[in-house]
């Protein structure tokens, strides 16, 4: 698998799968004219990312040019973006009960979250 991610195709390619799923879904859904946008947006950002293989930054983003330096900004960006996404679902969970309701799917997600994180410690520490 590391070494298909590792190609300048994966990620364009990954932008037009997902804009499928997505036009799919709204298809379903009812609203294929979104699904038409939302599809065309996703295909753009993943021609924007092949084309932009001047660019250091999107070589790294796109996998074929990731190096030591590049691997350890992306385990900051992704331990950053993953700080924010447990305190938006902490707020989001915190004001669904005030509202009464029962703080789904935030709830959930909330335990999913940390589940795996104690899962991946445990797997670290037992690695290492």
């Amino acid at each position: 698998m590391t070494t298909l991610t590792k190609t300048k195709w994966f990620l364009p390619a990954f932008c037009v799968g997902l804009g499928a799923a997505v036009f799919a879904a709204q298809w379903i859904g009812g609203d294929a004219r979104s699904g038409l946008i939302s599809f065309a947006a996703l295909a753009v950002v993943g021609l924007l990312i092949l084309l932009g293989g001047r660019s250091e930054t999107v070589r790294g983003l796109r996998g074929d040019a990731r190096d030591e330096r590049f691997r350890t900004m992306d385990i900051h960006a992704m331990a950053i973006a993953g700080v924010a996404l447990v305190v938006t679902l902490i707020v989001v969970w915190l004001v669904e009960l005030a509202r009464g309701h029962d703080g789904s799917p935030y709830g959930q997600l909330l335990a999913v979250g940390g589940l795996a994180y104690l899962a991946a410690i445990a797997f670290i520490r037992w690695r290492g």
